[in-house]
């Protein structure tokens, strides 16, 4: 699940960055108010973090111009300001939450949780066959049996049961799972979909995770191996 961060506190910026990544999520980072909309406009994300002191353009006038523009992506305000006022301005011009500096990582990602919930960007579970995926505990298992995946195996496998039956290519997968400024090889998909079927599938008898040659992969709940 991709998130963009706005933030000009460069130090800030990587902590929640790394912060971010380190619970699942993909993550692109911008430091000024056009940059922000510029990423916004050029990619799908399904929740912003925005500061409000940017270079630029201020964090309120983002949120307004997004909102303006139709982009109905949820937003958390994070800021120093903490006055009445600062929160009543920010959830005006369209934020969807607003949390202060200093503030609780664990609250951070408790709340962008919550948020993603209400947006329907996160379902309780999410189930191919029985295989299910939590995608807001990030765990997996097939029947009862638990499986152990990493964050990139994890967020493969989130992208995939979000479109079960459809097959996505690898360059979706790449925007999705990858930040913005990955510019390697797209087979890098092909050896973490490897991984991944060894995992869900191989151990299970199963054929769920399908490549589609030339295309990219499909993940159904209904074929044995």
């Amino acid at each position: 699940m991709r998130l963009l961060v706005v933030e000009d506190e460069r130090r800030l910026a990587a902590a929640l960055k790394w912060g971010l990544e380190s619970h699942g999520f993909t993550v692109d980072v911008v430091h000024s108010g056009p940059e922000a909309l510029w990423a916004a406009e050029e990619n799908a994300y399904a929740a912003i973090i925005l500061d409000v002191m940017l270079p630029g353009l201020n964090g309120y006038r983002v949120c307004e111009s997004l909102r303006r523009g139709g982009d109905a992506t949820p937003i958390m305000m994070l800021t120093a300001k903490d006055g009445e006022y600062d929160q009543a301005e920010g959830l005006d011009t369209g934020a969807d939450d607003y949390l202060t500096k200093p503030f609780s990582y664990v609250v951070l990602v408790a709340r962008l949780r919550a948020l993603l919930r209400r947006s329907g960007a996160v379902r309780v579970e999410l189930d191919v066959g029985d295989l299910v995926i939590d995608p807001a505990a990030r765990t997996c298992r097939r029947g009862e049996r638990a499986i152990d995946l990493t964050a990139r195996e994890f967020a493969i496998l989130e992208c995939l049961a979000r479109r079960r039956d459809v097959v996505v290519t690898k360059r979706e997968i790449l925007e999705q799972v990858w930040d913005a400024h990955y510019d390697g090889d797209v087979n890098v998909v092909e050896v973490h979909v490897s991984a991944l079927r060894r995992k869900i599938d191989q151990p299970f008898g199963r054929n769920t995770l399908q490549t589609v040659r030339g295309m990219g992969y499909r993940l159904t709940g209904s074929s044995h191996a």
